[in-house]
């Protein structure tokens, strides 16, 4: 229901040229990226960071930062210099890149946007929660060198592609962790005495995890949500009393008609009133 409503809320607010249009979503994955996935081959928490939420944390590094590597054309990126004038809070980020992808890949809307990034964004903030996490585990680690050694080669080994993974997701009954967690620790020679303690920290930790990891797609999607039910109210006020039929009209007479409709040119008033004519079907179903 709200993909219905978005996109009349978006065909209301955008002139009758959309008809028939394409939107090419590759193109507009290319030019999103090269606003949000700023070093992702070496941080896949990047669009998360960058275009999704704060509670991502900031991006490892802010110097030298250049846009991703989007293949040999460039035509659809936003350039370097672009990127300085970008704002740095992540919600207004998105907006801002928005704003600059659907100007540069012609036929593209904000629902296009929403279709083709948001899961990429969703995804790259489980990246973050789990580096979060793992960053908070090394630091507790650092205080006794023995046991940051240890902590670290039962972790790598625990989280993993063949045991719990990197996102927990084979150890989230308590049952399969145990399992691994014993493997682990039985490989790793003269960590005895720090058993206890890092199980409890690896065991928290997963824990963390997956609640951040709920936490922030929750987030992201009532943000997404609250911004459609925006632009659903903004297209039911362009229906009262007709204004945003009469607006239509308006224009198209300004900009389109010879004459400007103006008195004793009456075809152009009624060309230009069928033009518009979306408008009432819009409206009657948007009540």
């Amino acid at each position: 229901m709200f993909k219905k409503f978005a996109f009349l809320a978006i065909f209301l607010a955008i002139a009758p040229n959309l008809a028939h249009a394409v939107c090419s979503r590759a193109n507009l994955t290319r030019c999103l990226d090269s606003v949000c996935a700023i070093n992702v081959s070496t941080n896949p928490a990047a669009r998360c960071q960058y275009c999704g939420t704060t509670n991502a944390g900031e991006p490892p590094t802010k110097n030298g930062i250049k846009s991703v590597s989007v293949g040999a054309s460039t035509k659809f990126n936003v350039s370097d210099k672009e990127l300085k004038s970008a704002p740095s809070d992540p919600g207004q980020r998105y907006v801002w890149a928005t704003t600059k992808c659907i100007e540069r890949v012609t036929d593209c809307t904000p629902d296009d946007v929403s279709d083709v990034y948001d899961k990429l964004i969703e995804q790259s903030c489980t990246a973050a929660g789990i580096n979060a996490q793992m960053a908070t585990l090394h630091s507790k680690a650092t205080k006794k060198k023995t046991q940051t050694a240890c902590s670290g080669e039962i972790s790598a080994c625990l989280m993993g592609d063949k045991k719990c993974a990197s996102d927990f997701s084979a150890c989230i009954n308590d049952a399969d962790f145990n399992k691994f967690f014993a493997a682990c620790s039985a490989e790793s020679t003269g960590c005895d005495d720090y058993i206890s303690a890092i199980r409890a920290e690896l065991l928290s930790s997963r824990d963390a995890v997956v609640k951040n990891a709920d936490a922030i797609l929750e987030s992201i999607v009532k943000s997404y949500a609250d911004a459609r039910e925006n632009r659903i109210n903004n297209a039911r006020a362009k229906c009262t009393n007709n204004s945003g039929r009469e607006t239509c009209i308006k224009q198209i007479c300004e900009n389109r008609m010879a004459n400007k409709c103006a008195a004793g040119f009456n075809d152009e008033k009624s060309m230009a009133t069928q033009l518009c004519k979306y408008y009432d079907t819009a409206c009657a179903t948007l009540k």
